[in-house]
């Protein structure tokens, strides 16, 4: 296979597997009692807590390595799709959190929660969409046995 590669380009391939093969294993696919857990961990009120699972579930699928771009060029990162527009920066700490966006893409969700609970306290879950499109007066799920 490296023999059909440019110069230098087996050298690419394993560079990039091996980034990508790291940046896998820093994300994770939580279930939903694994989520409700660690929000209270994270001293998310358990009052709300399915609220919480409910808007994790509509905005990122519990993926802690999602980020999708958005029409306006910012980009949403992590578990709570946490915006750049407003509350982080790519590349740099900044925002409103102070934070680099990226530190929302790994599974270490102690900075993702202190941010998620500035924007809540400022905003409500009004300020994600898939909380008011999926959550906001409807069934929520049943944590209630994790």
């Amino acid at each position: 296979m490296a023999s059909h590669l440019p110069k230098g380009g087996a050298l690419f391939l394993v560079i990039n597997l091996l980034l990508l093969s790291q940046w896998e294993t820093e994300s994770k696919l939580l279930t939903r009692c694994q989520l409700a857990k660690e929000l209270l961990r994270h001293d998310f009120p358990r009052s709300y807590l399915s609220n919480w699972v409910c808007l994790v579930e509509a905005e990122s699928g519990r993926s802690t390595s999602k980020s999708m771009q958005l029409p306006n060029q910012s980009v949403s990162y992590g578990l709570f799709q946490i915006n750049s527009k407003n509350w982080c920066r790519k590349g740099r700490r900044g925002g409103i959190c102070n934070i680099k966006c990226e530190e929302f893409l790994n599974d270490e969700i102690s900075d993702d929660s202190r941010c998620a609970m500035q924007i809540f306290n400022r905003h409500g879950f009004q300020a994600w969409p898939g909380w008011m499109s999926k959550c906001r007066g409807r069934t929520l799920p049943d944590v209630s046995r994790c």
